[in-house]
């Protein structure tokens, strides 16, 4: 059995928008001081976002793009990291914490560079008759 089948990713994408929508949620209602509400709106909008690029890989993957597992991984550990510090400073965390935030945007950048390069680069079969 493969440890990281679609089933995987989606249960993961799936987390990561229930957790997206969670932290907007409490953006909008459970914080009042202005950059706290910036650094959760801003994470959970990129968590949303690439929620829902992890699942279109999923469904690029399904079709027969390689490398959707890459790009899915990129995608989630740049979440982890980019919205994970921004939450954590929000959170009450230290400051300090934002200086691993661009790691995780540099993760989001590789996934989709991966994904450029490997739609640019699939062959399409062509149409059996």
């Amino acid at each position: 059995m493969k440890a990281w089948t679609p089933r995987i990713w989606t249960g993961l994408a799936a987390i990561s928008g229930l957790l997206a929508v969670g932290f907007g949620a409490f953006a909008a209602h459970g914080v009042t001081e202005p950059k706290p509400v910036e650094w959760l709106t801003k994470g959970s909008h990129y968590q949303m976002v690439h929620a829902l690029a992890v699942i279109g890989a999923v469904a690029l993957h399904r079709i027969g793009l390689k490398g959707m597992g890459l790009v899915a991984g990129l995608f989630l550990f740049g979440t982890l990291v980019f919205s994970g510090s921004l939450y954590a400073m929000a959170l009450g965390g230290p400051r300090i914490l934002g200086a691993i935030t661009p790691i995780g945007g540099l993760s989001f950048m590789i996934g989709w560079a991966v994904l450029a390069w490997r739609g640019f680069s699939w062959r399409d079969e062509a149409p059996k008759s």
